[in-house]
Order: C-alpha cells, then structure tokens, then sequence
C-alpha cells in the first residue's frame, strides 16, 4: 500500500528509487570487474578508470599508510570498518571508545576526501576487510568543493551498491553531515543532502541513517561551538563524546551475560 506524501518527499523518494535502481545495476556491472573498482576492457572501462587512477595518486600517502597497517595486522573479518574524511580520520580513540564492538574497529578515515573518493575506493578501503557493518561519514567535503546535494547522493549510492553487491549482509551505515560553524553558508544544502541521503537509506535494506546534524545544534539552531576546535570544522573532545553517545547504540555488541544463579535455598 502506498501512502499519500507531501510533493516535495515524493520528488526526493522518486530520486533516491531511481539512484538505487541505477547504482545496483552499474554494481552488478562492477562485480564482474577484477579484485579493483572499474578494470574492465573496452573504451568505457578507460572512462571510468580514470577518476580511480587519479584518486589513487592524491591518496597515495595515504593509502600506502594502510597497505603498511594491513602487512602489519591484516585486520580479522566480522568487524566494523569507519571510513570517511577527516572527522573519521581524527577521531583518534575510536577503537577504544567501542572497544566492546564484536570484531574490533577498523578506522579507514583519510583527511580531505569526499563521498565520491570514498565511492571510488569502497573496494579497496571497505569490501576487503569483509565487515559485518560499515559506517561512513563524508559529504561535507563535496558540498564545500561545489557539488549538489544530488550528486553527494549519486555517490553515496555507488559506495553502496559497490558494497552490497560484494558484502550483501553486510549492514550500511551513514552519519548525517554535521553543521560546522565554518560552513554555516553550506547549511541549506546540508539539510537537503541529509535529507535525500536519508530517503534513499529507507528503501535499501539492512542500512541506516545515524543522525548527528540534529544533536550538534544549539537551541538557536546553530552549530554548538563547544564541539568545534579552533578551525571551526573539527571536532573537540566534547564533540568526540557526543558522536560516540549517538552512533554507539547502531553498533553490534556482545550477547548479555546471564546473571550467575543464586546459591540461597
């Protein structure tokens, strides 16, 4: 049964529906690709490679920096691999801040980069470390470099279908883009992508929307300056603290241990 929607929700429904139809079939397109995204023969595969070969050589250092952390402790199946941008990348406690996750915490986060780096590197950074769930934070980046709520969300959608067309039970997480002081210009487009990002996440399975916009602001509806560094964009301590109150209970956790049975009579 299908329910009557505002006109502006049903546009923003319709969009996130044809990106996911879309998505899951250049997906399963990709599937039949080698171990890395787009290498595949023929003048299209060029096309599409060229993006990746170029993300790759602005990433390098850092990608190198995880191929050295992988020769050195590959990281072990069934755990929860974070990627993103720097929000990521900086959150330098994550592992103990959910140290009881099933699995342990893979941080994958790389400073700078935008949903459409994380996108083209979903193989390299999420599929192969075969995650019981993946957790990203990105989008801001691309907002502020000039692209539109609807292309955050094209990319967004490719991570996904990449992931779930290698990982299908693995579940998707995103963390809403935050409301950084020193993007308050941005804000409108913020909403908008938190908002198709979310529509689009209620029709893919197995996935959820982690909202930390709302949280981060005050009671004026700006950004709460107590959570932001100097620079306005990073998080303090505090700001850590909040994110991990909000995204701990979407995370897996150990059975409960049943209580001992009592020895009275």
């Amino acid at each position: 049964v299908l329910f009557p929607m505002p006109s502006m929700k049903s546009a923003l429904a319709a969009t996130a529906a044809l990106l996911l139809a879309t998505a899951a079939f250049t997906a399963q397109a990709q599937t039949a690709a080698a171990a890395f995204p787009y290498e595949a023969d023929g003048a299209a595969a060029a096309d599409t490679a060229s993006p990746y070969l170029a993300a790759k050589a602005r990433w390098h250092n850092e990608l190198a920096a995880f191929a050295r952390a992988d020769q050195e402790r590959f990281p072990a199946p069934g755990g929860v691999v974070f990627v993103g941008s720097s929000t990521v990348r900086m959150w330098t406690r994550l592992s103990q801040d959910f140290s009881r996750v099933p699995g342990g915490i893979v941080n994958r986060g790389f400073g700078g980069s935008t949903l459409a780096d994380c996108a083209l590197f979903a193989r390299d950074l999420v599929v192969r470390y075969k995650p019981r769930q993946v957790v990203l934070y990105a989008g801001d980046n691309d907002l502020a470099e000039g692209r539109t709520p609807l292309q955050v969300l094209d990319s967004f959608a490719r991570f996904a279908n990449t992931v779930r067309a290698e990982l299908p039970d693995a579940r998707i997480s995103f963390i809403s883009v935050k409301p950084s002081p020193s993007r308050e210009q941005l804000m409108p487009q913020i909403r908008e992508t938190n908002h198709v990002i979310s529509a689009y996440l209620n029709l893919l399975p197995n996935s959820e929307y982690i909202d930390i916009h709302t949280p981060m602001l005050g009671a004026d509806g700006r950004p709460r300056p107590e959570l932001f560094r100097g620079d306005r964009l990073h998080l303090t301590d505090e700001g850590y603290r909040l994110w991990q109150s909000v995204v701990a209970p979407h995370l897996p956790m150990p059975p409960a241990v049943p209580a001992s049975p009592s020895n009275a009579p």
